[in-house]
């Protein structure tokens, strides 16, 4: 991860959940029971390596496939670049080649090079430049 200058995270549809209580038997009185059906998880992977990434500074961007439930870094907005949600069930490439896209992988492929151009600054040199 220290050798990277940004990460792209993929969280594609891995288990479905049919059926699922959450905060059951909460003990806060706050809290009520709710239940979900028909999401799916992802790997663990798709929290843990950005997690890791954003904790160094590195630019993150988390692609979210449609259905897989947003929660931890898959929430909106959490790393701070919009996450587009995708369906691999139509065979629509159009959102590819849209400005939504373009200006998104832009912004981050510029964060990316900020990255690469500050490799091995010291921190007085980057004080210096603000």
């Amino acid at each position: 991860m220290l050798e990277s200058n940004g990460l792209i995270t993929i969280a594609f549809r891995r288990s479905l959940i049919t059926e699922a209580k959450l905060r059951a038997n909460a003990d806060i009185s706050e809290m009520q029971e709710s239940r979900m059906r028909n999401v799916w998880l992802t790997s663990p992977y798709c929290q843990i390596e950005p997690a890791m990434a954003y904790q160094l500074g590195l630019p993150v961007l988390v692609l979210r496939e449609k259905g897989v439930i947003q929660e931890g870094l898959l929430e909106k907005g959490v790393v701070g670049t919009y996450m587009p949600e995708f369906s691999l069930e139509n065979e629509n490439v159009d959102y590819f080649r849209s400005h939504e896209w373009n200006s998104l992988v832009g912004k981050w492929e510029g964060f990316v090079r900020s990255v690469v151009e500050m490799k091995g600054k010291s921190s007085q040199t980057l004080w210096a430049l603000k």
